[in-house]
Order: structure tokens, then sequence, then C-alpha cells
């Protein structure tokens, strides 16, 4: 089927628009309305429309798509001034988004911290660490992130004793790739001040040997403690950052990102990037609310000074779509709230251990409910599903409250939904445009060992419930929680369908396939589906007439190719807003 727009400024455009069928519509269109500036050829085009529908070519204009449809017909609009993209074959698709990652912190993390993601033994972590240090100057913070005892050939954490061998004088603190538990030295211990003698602090824990003395690791809110003695980033470091991650996107085929848990700084950084025109990309940030009614007022105020969404600062470029909150914690931490005791490698039990609310769940309510009156939109981090229940019964209750239709509340990770939990999504999405899981496919690979053996055999079955999700109606937008896995898309896609761990300490497959989508939905929960969660689906996440042309060029068909082979697909080409912003050395795609 071939589908076309008139464009402005054609004087009769809106006339005969409203007088011409369908069926003829290319041929009537005005001369001024159907000559691209941009056209790809010779492609296969994924569009992700509603009908899922497949094209050859693509034209665009002034950086928005006017037509899609076969060779022929998109050539027929080109004038002789038009640039012309030969695909050869490729397959292109809409640009790929992330409903949730962290790119503001993970390009600092990327630039400015010891990298240790990739790290296999808890030597080769002291090692890092000692070569850092090498570095610095006595008293100088060394910073680091990324591990995870999953993956390591020790199978334990990062301990005070194992860095103190390479770092006497400096403080070192190793954030865990999950960002919410890490590891210090003794001399980052002794600036913060936990002893033996320390309490856990509410909604933290501080991890103690046999003999009751900290090891250095450090959960939940008793990181605090040293991390505000780390110096903050400066500005210009901030905006290294980004910059280092816009680049990053643009080669994985990315076009769109929700940056969730930020403060004014990183806006600032955001903001300053946009009015350069450096911020090639969407983005839709989340704020800071904190686990009081006084940080929540305080960011309420923030956002209140803001364009709502779908309004936005860029025409696009940059939306504050609203606020973060948290119920629980983390998977890997053994923190998230769950009903049952927490498992340990996978069949044992860490007895007395359900987890615990990081915001007392009373004040998480009223929380909810401040933001919800004033019409901004909550999103709130529930790994486990005690969490989950709590947040989605919050979002039913202020709802029924005032009904609000469109805020889109979600409920980030999503993890371990119990079967109310997925009843209460289905309603809140039909009946209030609400209750929207943001899911990270690549949990089950990328921490999928750890994962394995903390939620256990029967819980494991459970995580990411997609197909129950798609069985319900239920949509959810896909993401990384970058940079707690690999920031990718493609990730995210090849995991929805092949539910694969990296290691196989519990078998390849302890999450089970049941729960497995096609790539034709794992696509579209990282395009389409994603869009609405930003806010943005009315401009971006398919390739159709009217859109933004946001368009990402791949080395294979993801379509038709093994599944185990979307792991490894290749961005030969990205379109952002009708322009060209990365192209693969090597490729075959042509243009003029």
């Amino acid at each position: 089927m071939f589908k076309t727009i008139g464009l402005q400024p054609c004087a009769t455009a809106k006339s005969w628009l409203t007088s011409v069928p369908i069926i003829g519509l290319l041929a009537a269109v005005p001369a001024c309305a159907q000559t691209p500036d941009l056209i790809l050829i010779h492609g296969k085009i994924l569009t992700v429309d509603a009908k899922d529908s497949i094209a050859q070519a693509v034209a665009i204009r002034q950086g928005k798509i006017v037509a899609v449809g076969s060779d022929q017909e998109i050539l027929q609009l080109a004038g002789a001034k038009a640039r012309v993209i030969d695909l050869h074959g490729r397959t292109a698709t809409p640009g790929l988004m992330d409903s949730h990652a962290h790119i503001a912190a993970g390009g600092l993390e990327e630039l400015y911290s010891v990298e240790l993601s990739d790290a296999a033994t808890v030597d080769e972590v002291v090692r890092r660490v000692q070569a850092g240090v090498a570095k610095l100057k006595p008293g100088e913070w060394l910073t680091g992130a990324g591990w995870d005892e999953g993956k390591f050939a020790e199978h334990r954490y990062v301990l005070a004793s194992d860095l103190d061998k390479v770092s006497p004088h400096n403080p070192v603190w190793l954030m865990h790739t999950t960002g919410h538990y890490g590891a210090a030295n003794h001399e980052a211990l002794r600036l913060a001040d936990i002893t033996a003698g320390s309490k856990d602090p509410p909604a933290g824990t501080i991890d103690r040997d046999p003999q009751g003395l900290p090891t250095g690791v450090l959960k939940e809110s008793a990181m605090d403690a040293v991390l505000v003695l780390i110096p903050p980033p400066t500005p210009e470091q901030r905006r290294n950052g980004i910059l280092r991650m816009v680049d990053t996107l643009h080669r994985e085929g990315m076009t769109a990102v929700k940056d969730p848990d930020i403060g004014q700084p990183t806006w600032d950084a955001y903001r300053q990037l946009l009015d350069e025109k450096k911020l090639l990309l969407h983005v839709c940030v989340l704020w800071h609310g904190g686990t009081t009614l006084e940080s929540a007022r305080e960011a309420l105020a923030r956002i209140q000074s803001l364009p709502r969404p779908p309004d936005s600062l860029g025409d696009g470029n940059l939306l504050s779509c609203g606020a973060k909150l948290y119920m629980d914690g983390s998977g890997g931490a053994r923190t998230a709230w769950v009903y049952k005791e927490w498992n340990k490698n996978s069949t044992g039990i860490d007895r007395g251990n359900y987890g615990y609310p990081l915001t007392n769940p009373d004040i998480y309510r009223q929380e909810v409910r401040l933001f919800h009156q004033a019409g901004v939109s909550v999103g709130t981090h529930a790994i486990g599903d005690h969490a989950i229940d709590w947040v989605v019964d919050t979002y039913a209750e202020v709802l029924k409250e005032k009904p609000t239709p469109g805020l889109r509340h979600s409920i980030i990770h999503a993890n371990i939904p119990t079967d109310h939990a997925i009843d209460a999504m289905a309603s809140l999405q039909k009946d209030y445009d609400a209750g929207y899981p943001e899911s990270q496919p690549p949990f089950v690979w990328w921490i999928g060992d750890t994962y394995a053996g903390n939620f256990g055999p029967e819980r494991s079955l459970r995580l990411n419930p997609f197909h129950t999700y798609l069985s319900r109606g239920i949509i959810w937008g896909g993401g990384s929680d970058y940079s707690v896995t690999p920031l990718p898309a493609r990730f995210g896609i090849w995991a929805s369908v092949e539910r694969e761990t990296l290691k196989g300490t519990y078998g390849a497959h302890p999450f089970g396939t049941a729960e497995s989508v096609d790539v034709h939905t794992a696509l579209r929960s990282y395009t389409a589906w994603a869009a609405r969660q930003l806010f943005l689906e009315d401009k971006i996440g398919s390739i159709e007439p009217g859109k933004e042309a946001d368009i990402a060029v791949w080395d294979k068909d993801m379509y038709t190719i093994p599944a185990a082979e979307l792991h490894d697909l290749k961005c030969e080409m990205t379109i952002y807003n009708g322009e060209v912003v990365y192209r693969a050395k090597n490729t075959p795609v042509t243009g003029q």
C-alpha cells in the first residue's frame, strides 16, 4: 500500500486533501507538496505502523516523512535536487529508542570512572583499581562502575580487603552494575565514619563479615554516606558525558531515550547542548522525586516551571516528562520488596530477607497523589512482586480519586508482577492510559546469572512476562537501564526473543522461554510503544507520513534472520530528523 501526505506551504493543500479520494492521492498531490529533498530507495522498510507494513522506499521533506511506498512510486516524487540514499537491499527501521536509560550518568562513568563491566575476576578488578590509583595523588578519590559478582570466577562480592592492598591512601568506591550497591575500601569507610558499631540506616544495608565487621559492601541508602563525599562532576564533564552517549546512540541506530532520575545540573547540561544545537536526540527526562514529601514538593516545583508533555523544548528534542520515585531496591542486591524470602544460589533461601521498601509505603502513596493531583506523570521503580502490587494499587487509587487519562504513570522494571498486578496494568491502560511497564529485557542476559541465583527457580519464570502482557493487551516500553546493562537496543530485541543468560551459571534459560515474544513485538517495544512512554508517539516510533524522519539502517533483516543473530546486528546508518548523523565505515549504503 502506498501512502503520502500533502505539505504546506501549498495554499490549496487543505482543500484538495479533503476532496481527493485516498486511492488517487499520489497523482493529485500539488507539485510543491510532493517534492522530497531526501529519498531512500532499494531497501526493505519495516515501518512498524499499525499493520506492520513493509515498503521499499521513503520520501522525506524538511526532516519529515512525506511518503512510503515502492521504489517506482517514490522515485516519481523525486526532483532534480533531491538527495538519494541507495540502501542496496538493506533493512531500515524507525530509529530505536530506550524507555529507561541513565545516559547522562552513564556517560560520566564511561569517561571518568574505571570500567569494570567486563571484569571476569575479582583479581582483575583489583588490577584495574591499582592502575587507576597510580595516576592519582594521595587522598584523591577513585571511582569505578559495572562490576557484577555473577560474572566473576570467584562468585563473590568485591570487598574492602581486596582493595586495601592497592589503595591504602586513596578512597575507592566501585558501584555495582545495578547501581543499588557497591564496594568501598577501608579509607572510604573511614572517611564516611562507617565502623563496626554503625547501624544499618533506614532502607539500607551495611554488609558484614561473620565477626560483624563491615566488608565494604554497602547497599541502597547505606551508600549515601560514601557518595556524598565524592566530588561532583563539573558542568563540562556533564556535557562531555552526554555528547559521548549521543554518539554511542547514533552508532546503534538509536534516536530517542528517557533519562530518569535527573537533577538540575543534568537538566542544565541538556539545555546547554540543546541551545548549541548539539542535542541531536529526543530526550525525555524524569526528575528525582526522592523519598520524602519535601523532596517531592521540590521536584514538583521544578516540573511546574517547564512545559508539560507533549509540549517540549526544541520541538521534541527535550521533554520534562515527570517524576521518578522508588518503591524498592534491587534484584541483584536482594533488597527488592518481595512476598517470599529471597533465594541464594538459586535453590538456597536467604532466611528472613524479604527485601524492603526504599520509601515508606504511606509516604510513597502521598507523593504519587501530590504529583497526580498536579497533572504530572510518575514513573516508579519497582522490582519485587510486593512493591509492584503497591505501585499499581496506588495508581488505581489516585486515578479513581481524580480520573486523569493520559498521564501514563509507569512501573519501572516491573520484574516479577503478580497476577493481580497484571490485571491492574490491563485495567489501568484501558481505562486511564496509565500503568505501563517500562521493562529491561537485557536483565535476563547481562545480569541474568545473578538474577537466576537470587530469584530462584519459581520466581525466575515470572521475570519480564512479555507473552502474558501481549495476551492481555498490555503494552510496554523496552529499555536497558543503562549502565546497568549495555545500551544497544538490539540486545533488548534479542533478549525479548531468546531470554538467554550470559554465563549460563544456572543453565542457559533459567527464566524459561514461555514468556518470549517474536521479533515483530520486540521491535515494536523499542519503537512505537516506547515512543508513547516518551509522549512522542505523534512524532516518532514508526515510518509513516507525517512522522519525523528518524530511521536506522541495518546490515540484516531482523524479521527473517535466526533469532540468535539479532544480538549481533550492525547499524550501518542513522538518520535523525532527516539528516545522516552516523554512517558506518565500509557500508554499501550510498548516497549523494
